[in-house]
């Protein structure tokens, strides 16, 4: 008996476990992306609000000169802001669906399939970047109708388009965590609003960190919308200062997906129970 096992063949899936890895992330987040193909609307619904910012909150604002954002005007200064704010808004509530697959039984079908639950979970995350290039996409083109001076040469528009992906994925997985805590639509929706605003306020998206009190600087500089504003604001706008260099805030934005990555893919299989 022992033998017969011994000869059998080797799959490639377990001579190459990372190559089976990265194939069940891109099978997830191909079945991801076909249901934002089919009902795109959300993914305008969604664009509504940070335009709204732009036109209006943003002209408004541009008339208050106690706003220190040095050569640059308000308006430039909180483009990138209002795109990091249209990454969190559209990736926080990211767990409503999957309490949705809960309640039909698909999780119960991904959890006895072989892919790995971290595969699961980054297959979810990846999709969810594509949710935030559609919106850099729409806010690319409220700057250009509202002339707002912003870079265009590739290597930042590819570097904005590598932050909003990071992004997404960080704020999508952690509102899966959420959702695998609470597990039901109603209490999801409760936490999710509680914790837009606050992430959003406390963080450097239309105000600069001088401007905050020291407690709450203390509480931006563990937030990770404030490493996505930065590393937004340095590509976006010519000048455009951050607290950190690009390298550390992008290498922060890993480490957090990473972990976030690792609980989530912990906590996924109680979403069954």
């Amino acid at each position: 008996m022992f033998s017969k096992l011994e000869e059998r063949p080797v799959g490639w899936a377990e001579r190459w476990p990372a190559l089976k890895f990265a194939n069940d992330t891109v099978a997830i987040a191909d079945a991801e992306l076909r249901k934002i193909f089919r009902d795109p609307t959300e993914l305008f619904s969604r664009a509504v609000q940070p335009v709204l910012w732009l036109i209006i909150f943003g002209q408004v604002f541009s008339q208050i000169r106690g706003i220190p954002t040095g050569n640059i005007s308000y308006l430039a200064f909180m483009t990138p802001g209002i795109l990091a704010q249209s990454v969190l808004f559209s990736a926080i509530f990211y767990g409503i669906g999957v309490i949705w697959e809960r309640d039909l039984g698909i999780v119960h079908k991904l959890l006895v399939t072989p892919s790995s639950r971290g595969a699961l979970v980054l297959g979810k995350a990846v999709s969810a970047g594509f949710r935030g290039i559609v919106q850099a996409v729409i806010i690319y083109l409220v700057a250009l109708a509202l002339r707002i001076e912003i870079r265009w040469e590739v290597f930042a528009i590819a570097g904005v388009v590598s932050g909003v992906i990071l992004g997404s994925a960080i704020f999508s997985t952690f509102s899966l965590i959420i959702a695998c805590i609470v597990k039901t639509r109603e209490r999801f929706m409760g936490i999710g609003q509680v914790l837009t605003m606050p992430l959003f306020f406390a963080s450097n998206a239309i105000y600069p960190l001088e401007m905050m009190p020291d407690w709450l600087k203390r509480v931006a500089g563990f937030n990770p919308l404030t490493f996505l504003v930065d590393v937004l604001r340095r590509l976006m706008i010519e000048g455009g200062r951050g607290a950190h260099s690009l390298a550390a805030d992008f290498g922060v934005m890993a480490v957090v997906l990473l972990i976030m990555i690792l609980i989530a893919s912990r906590l996924y299989s109680t979403l069954a129970r």
